[in-house]
């Protein structure tokens, strides 16, 4: 039976209520990522681990978006967006409760395998959250629309931090905070999930009336999709991006804890961390209203040439001026994720499912590179480490440049 299309009003109706519901998954998406990282320092000062070890918690969080990215995309093509989100929403909950558990317990692996857990919701909401918000609603704001969305996603990432950043974090070695402060920041996290599957379950059938543009599908388009040079450029970039990003906000605690940065104290510097996420918030909205004026890719390239010039004065800098040029990256992190996806994705209908799995597969650097950098920080230390991110800024740049001059090769093409 066909559902008849609806009118443009109507369109207008089902994309706004999709937006409002979206609203609440990106924030406590956020705010579950950045409390995950707050798990690095907090693991490695009260339960002994060294850097390559701790960083195995950002390998566990992200790998999940490697091993199935493919099985969930299938998924989605087969049971809709709306339908998949709600399952990705309903295991991450459980991956909380899992998360409390192994905290409470003191079992590293149990920790390991409830972030795996959560991981692999979230790899639910990649896929389908941001395909379905990039394609339901007015193309050409697309990425307006990714970018306030995302400024709600760091909006979560700034409470997270403050909000776990004495229940997570250890004032010494070998000293544990209460397994029920622990229990603070992700039974929050597993109540809220739980809200949101239910909403989107109730919701499943709300696209059903755009028609079948709406829906996802994997036939045909694999072959040209996985093909297109800028898929290709874009996976790239957000390997590189989500890579330094993540190893950043999970190594920044520890950054400000050492002389180079000051010696903060760990409570304080993890308290900071919020100010790198809520740069992000600030210019996540800020970046919405840019782009009403600037071309998503100068406004990418700007932003990633300026955040591989902070992580080199954070780097050669001392105190204040090396901490406060790590924290600002969080400013200038803000736009690369949506804006390379809005640029990467194929515009049509049948290529979106894959588009989306490849390019929820690039977000395992941010499995990758953490561990890179912890490995590297512990032969040659914490602040030399930090190159390996600042080099992952290139790929955007040039991702940014690219992309920058193949549309102004098009406009001069079509004068």
């Amino acid at each position: 039976m066909s559902h008849p299309m609806p009118s443009g009003a109507a369109h207008e109706q089902i994309a706004a209520r999709l937006f409002r519901l979206s609203l609440g998954v990106f924030f406590i998406g956020g705010f579950v990522a950045s409390s995950v990282s707050l798990l690095v320092p907090r693991v490695r000062l009260a339960w002994g681990l060294n850097y390559a070890e701790a960083g195995a918690i950002q390998f566990a969080s992200f790998s999940s978006y490697l091993v199935f990215a493919v099985p969930v995309a299938a998924f989605v093509a087969r049971r809709g967006y709306m339908r998949a989100s709600a399952v990705g929403l309903a295991v991450m909950a459980i991956g909380c409760a899992l998360l409390i558990a192994g905290l409470g317990s003191r079992q590293y692996p149990g920790v390991l395998m409830s972030l795996t857990c959560i991981a692999t919701g979230a790899t639910f909401l990649q896929i389908a959250g941001n395909n379905v918000m990039t394609v339901v609603g007015d193309p050409r704001r697309a990425a307006v629309r990714m970018n306030l969305l995302q400024g709600f996603n760091s909006l979560g990432t700034v409470v997270g931090p403050l909000v776990g950043a004495t229940t997570l974090i250890s004032t010494a070695p070998g000293e544990q905070t209460g397994s029920n402060l622990s229990a603070l920041s992700f039974g929050f996290a597993a109540v809220v999930l739980a809200a949101l599957a239910s909403a989107f379950l109730r919701n499943r059938n709300l696209l059903s009336r755009l028609g079948p543009d709406a829906g996802a599908s994997l036939s045909g388009g694999w072959r040209s999709a996985l093909h297109d040079r800028r898929l290709q450029g874009g996976a790239v970039a957000i390997f590189a991006y989500v890579g330094a990003e993540v190893t950043i906000g999970a190594l920044l605690t520890d950054f400000l804890m050492t002389p180079h940065a000051g010696a903060w104290q760990p409570v304080i510097a993890a308290r900071s961390v919020a100010l790198y996420w809520g740069g992000a918030m600030i210019g996540r909205f800020a970046g919405a209203a840019m782009l009403r004026h600037i071309s998503p890719a100068r406004l990418l390239a700007c932003a990633a040439a300026s955040a591989t010039g902070l992580v080199l004065i954070a780097m050669m800098g001392h105190g204040l001026l090396a901490a406060g040029a790590l924290l600002s990256i969080g400013l200038f992190n803000s736009i690369m994720y949506p804006t390379i996806y809005v640029i990467a994705l194929p515009p049509q209908a049948d290529r979106a499912p894959v588009g989306g799995m490849v390019l929820c597969v690039a977000v395992v650097g941010g499995a990758i590179i953490p561990l890179l950098t912890g490995l590297l920080a512990d032969r040659l230390g914490l602040i030399p480490a930090l190159l390996l991110p600042g080099l992952c800024y290139l790929p955007v740049l040039a991702f940014a440049l690219r992309r920058h001059e193949q549309k102004e090769l098009a406009l001069t093409i079509s004068s």
